[in-house]
């Protein structure tokens, strides 16, 4: 053999090792998380955005080894990202968004000996043990925003704009927004409106029909609007701040990820994804692996141009519903 042949002989047994040597997250003494993000990425303002900072708080207190993201850049990328973890042997997958509910699913059947977080993903009842769900109390976080909106009005009517109530995480949304709104004062007329004639093919992702219909509202008086339902929502925040008035975001800091046009958006009710991420690694690595959890949530602080006392009446109500003292009594799916 001579001089050439041996650096391409070693060269190709060096590549060949590489490939084939177990990643390190295989092993029993390294634990590792990693996360998979919708098409919104990693830097969301969101639940993304936080999901990420609990990992790296995780690893920080020595509750993982390695932590690792991947932004999906399609929704078509979702089975890939999630298998690429798989196949690096983590310990725990974590997925965000309901637009990955299903790929994580199939991901946790075919994987037992991993543990998938699906965040704002619904409980299945064929699910298999290693899928958690992590979500958030929608019918709560829209009372919050009720509550808020009924304190703001001068008009005395306020409006949501809400993606489809066949979703069962809208639906509750927007309900508690109304049951919100009637706690605090019944004599706010309300109006809410479903995007339940759109294109399926546009769930939440259209702006224009949001956008209408924050104007709509703005022109039947309304002066407070809240939104849900990821683009087609910031339509409507978009379509408050042309006209001046209030509007209250969810899901993710809308104020920041609007960024040009935060001027109207008071606050944003959000979960806190972060710290729940950091309490479910503490489970599942001690052995304790829950079936499903609800996460706390709160919202962005608001300008200083409010008086102090709204975000003590605000903070009462999150402790009063964490508590269980307030009831919303909106029903987990619509009749």
């Amino acid at each position: 053999m001579n001089f050439y042949k041996s650096i391409v002989f070693i060269l190709a047994t060096l590549v060949l090792a590489s490939c084939t040597r177990s990643p390190a997250c295989f092993r029993e003494d390294v634990f590792c998380a990693g996360l998979v993000t919708d098409t919104l990425g990693i830097k969301d303002h969101g639940v993304n955005q936080d999901a990420w900072l609990g990992l790296q708080r995780a690893k920080s207190e020595k509750l993982a080894d390695e932590v690792a993201y991947i932004e999906s850049v399609d929704v078509r990328d979702y089975r890939k990202n999630i298998n690429y973890f798989i196949d690096q042997g983590y310990d725990i997958i974590i997925t965000s968004g309901i637009s990955l509910d299903d790929e994580t699913l199939r991901a946790a059947k075919l994987t037992p000996d991993s543990i998938f977080i699906g965040i704002n993903q619904p409980e299945e009842k064929d699910a298999p043990r290693n899928f958690v769900p992590l979500n958030f109390a929608e019918d709560q976080m829209g009372f919050l925003a009720g509550a808020l909106a009924a304190r703001l009005t001068e008009t005395g009517i306020v409006g949501a704009v809400c993606e489809t109530s066949g979703i069962d995480a809208m639906w509750r949304y927007c309900e508690g927004f109304r049951a919100g709104v009637e706690y605090t004062d019944d004599t706010v007329k309300i109006v809410v409106l479903y995007r339940d004639e759109g294109d399926r093919e546009k769930i939440f992702v259209d702006e224009a029909w949001g956008m209408e219909q924050g104007q709509y509202l703005a022109q039947r008086g309304a002066d407070v609007i809240f939104a849900a339902g990821g683009v087609t929502g910031q339509g409507a925040l978009r379509a408050a701040t042309e006209k001046g008035i209030y509007a209250i975001g969810t899901e993710r800091d809308q104020a920041m990820a609007l960024a040009e046009s935060n001027s109207s958006v008071v606050t944003s009710i959000y979960g806190q994804a972060g710290f729940e991420v950091q309490k479910m690694m503490r489970l599942i690595k001690a052995g304790n692996i829950p079936e499903s959890e609800f996460g706390q949530f709160g919202y962005i602080p608001l300008h200083e141009k409010f008086p102090e006392s709204l975000s003590v009446d605000l903070n009462q109500l999150l402790d009063e519903l964490a508590s269980g003292e307030v009831q919303t009594s909106v029903l987990l799916q619509k009749p």
